[in-house]
């Protein structure tokens, strides 16, 4: 019996891993002989460098890069077993999170240490590099990014522009002269969920600029220099499409990873999926188990378990899923291809203790037993 193990994280619970593995051990009391693969899964967002460095037999590399305000700060990312793919989230160089409140400011904040982080990986001989690009603290149109890369902006007197939005406001020549040689060998594919273009009322500067500390002045101004900014992108990158969806990703990041890196823009879910390979496992399969924390209708929308089960589903293989909470609206995942769901807690208890993660592993190991035991009395 071949079994394929594809769990999302527990948030704030079990790492993907953690669940998976737990699923394993309810398993082995039941098919102790049985071919068991426990597969990473995550959907682009913060924890894929854990999950698919991990779970892809690779090994992490702490890089010290420059932080959103200029500061210096530790930025991990994961290079895979092949030696030649690195995974980053750019939220470890430039992300929200790393800010205080107060701090947040995207006339200053940059993505200069993102493009730190994918040098440093360059020289380490990776030549294809996957990237998450939520969470971010910038709107600088990601022209940090690229000035640590070896791009020119220059502000009229010929001098580099400083660091944050406000670097687009003088902006007036792109030069791409001293480009890192090695990016011609270099493909890059964006974990990219959100859809909003680069300028307008459903831009970056509109939508995302508040949260990152823009008053509606600021967001005024932000705006106009990022569509000055695509004029100017689109006189040396014939690829500059400010209307792209996802161009507005991480304050304009999605645009320069695009333009400049000719980048791919995909979901989260379909990206990581693909990368792991979990197709072909899938289609080995006797029994896919997939899940998460919560399952509910978003689960539906497009969520790592619907994207196993879509998967899973085109090989006609039975779908399982387990999760610690199971709300009224869970049913529209079955539509998605999840043929049955279960609760795994055993009894009443708060929700610290079901998330605390000793309960919650052995929750979930006993949740798979009493699955299995089903499974072989019907087989």
């Amino acid at each position: 019996m071949q079994i394929v193990i594809a769990m999302d994280s527990f948030k704030g619970s079990l790492s993907s891993l953690a669940a998976g593995q737990a699923v394993e051990t309810g398993i082995r009391r039941v098919f102790a002989e049985a071919g068991v693969q426990v597969c990473p899964l995550a959907d682009g967002g913060e924890g894929t460098v854990e999950v698919l460095t991990k779970g892809m037999g690779g090994s992490f590399r702490q890089v010290v890069v420059t932080g959103p305000l200029g500061e210096k700060v530790s930025c991990r990312y994961g290079i895979l077993q092949d030696r030649v793919t690195a995974v980053l989230e750019m939220s470890g160089a430039a992300g929200l999170t790393l800010l205080p409140a107060e701090k947040r400011n995207p006339l200053y904040t940059t993505t200069y240490g993102v493009g730190e982080a994918i040098r440093d990986a360059i020289l380490q001989g990776c030549r294809k590099f996957i990237i998450g690009i939520g969470g971010s603290a910038t709107n600088d149109g990601g022209i940090g990014m690229l000035q640590a890369l070896g791009f020119d902006f220059w502000d009229a007197e010929k001098k580099p522009v400083p660091y944050g939005a406000k670097g687009l406001a003088c902006l007036e020549t792109v030069g791409m002269q001293n480009v890192l040689p090695q990016l011609s060998e270099c493909s890059f594919h964006v974990a990219c969920d959100v859809k909003n273009v680069l300028c307008g009322p459903s831009g970056c500067s509109a939508v995302f600029g508040p949260q990152k500390g823009a008053d509606a002045q600021t967001v005024e101004k932000m705006d106009r220099w990022l569509d000055r900014y695509a004029c100017l992108a689109a006189k040396v990158c014939k690829e500059a499409d400010p209307l792209y969806p996802g161009a507005g990703a991480a304050g304009g990041l999605g645009f320069a990873l695009r333009t400049f890196l000719h980048a791919s823009l995909e979901p989260g879910v379909s990206l990581v999926l693909r990368e792991t390979g979990l197709e072909e496992k899938l289609a080995g399969a006797d029994l896919v188990i997939t899940g998460e924390g919560r399952l509910d209708g978003q689960t539906a929308m497009g969520k790592a378990p619907a994207g196993v089960a879509a998967l899973a589903k085109k090989y006609g293989k039975p779908v399982a899923a387990f999760a610690g909470c199971i709300s009224g609206d869970a049913g529209l995942c079955h539509a998605q291809g999840i043929d049955a769901y279960f609760p795994i807690l055993r009894g009443p208890m708060t929700a610290q203790e079901a998330m605390e993660p000793g309960n919650a592993i052995q929750n979930v190991a006993d949740a798979a037993e009493q699955v299995c035991r089903l499974w072989a009395a019907l087989c």
